[in-house]
């Protein structure tokens, strides 16, 4: 396997202590390794938590190449998975969170794309996403072959992101260098951080190209993720503060760098 097309799996984990994690990522991890070896290393990027570490030491990984590194500043999913990128050592690199899996040839599909599309430097997979009980509930990405939407089917353009926001950044493949040189995630923007990268990427005229086959399963909503908090935990946003976000990712994505930016509730 040529080593500049093989991939660097980051995952990002904040806690054990959610509801059926040992199952989630057990499932998560053998996703990963049914990948073969497309997959140079698994990068995982978890918080200083006892209990996260001992179930991860006890772990039995199967010969799978693993990487650890103990976050120890605030949990920050967008802070931990640019550090995963950063200490990677592919070409490519792909995001998984703990309660979601690669269909098994993802990988292999990517990489047959790569060799085809020697100028795109992002592959994004038609993501199926299921409730927590594992029931269908919709598809993501597959948006970039509406022909309302986009005039080269299957590219995810500025354009598109204009009018329509709900595209999903894990399971995509994409190239190290091109993450880090457009500014990575911008961790200080709630909810729409995902939304803001793609609109900043395009914006610099990355290319995005879905690839037609499902490749990703998504946990939607589950009780405690980051997007559930947002919606219904204890970190919950007004319907304002979403809308402010939304249009804060309109505005900031011209900027590589990240910039000071809080929502402050209007006085009524």
């Amino acid at each position: 396997m040529e080593n500049n097309k093989t991939i660097s799996v980051i995952l990002p984990i904040k806690t054990a202590r959610s509801a059926d994690f040992e199952d989630f990522f057990d499932r998560c991890i053998k996703s990963i390794k049914n990948q073969g070896e497309t997959v140079s290393e698994l990068v995982i990027v978890y918080c200083d938590d006892s209990l996260l570490e001992t179930h991860i030491n006890s772990y039995d990984f199967d010969g799978l190449n693993v990487k650890f590194e103990v976050w120890k500043d605030e949990p920050n999913f967008a802070n931990q998975v640019n550090k995963g990128v950063e200490i990677s050592t592919s070409d490519w690199v792909s995001l998984i969170e703990f309660d979601d899996e690669y269909s098994n040839i993802w990988f292999k599909n990517s990489q047959k794309y790569m060799d085809i599309y020697k100028d795109i430097e992002a592959f994004l997979p038609i993501v199926v996403d299921v409730n927590d009980k594992g029931v269908f509930v919709g598809f993501t990405n597959e948006a970039t072959f509406a022909a309302n939407f986009t005039q080269e089917l299957g590219y995810l353009t500025n354009e598109t992101l204009q009018m329509y926001q709900n595209f999903q950044i894990a399971g995509m493949v994409i190239k190290k260098e091109t993450f880090l040189e457009f500014g990575k995630f911008k961790s200080n923007i709630k909810l729409t951080f995902g939304y803001e990268f793609f609109l900043r990427m395009t914006h610099a005229s990355v290319k995005f190209l879905t690839i037609p086959k499902i490749g990703y399963k998504h946990m939607n909503l589950r009780e405690g993720s980051i997007f559930w908090n947002y919606k219904n935990g204890d970190n919950r946003l007004s319907e304002d503060e979403a809308k402010f976000w939304i249009e804060a990712a309109k505005k900031e994505y011209f900027y590589t760098a990240q910039r000071d930016i809080k929502y402050e509730p209007q006085e009524i």
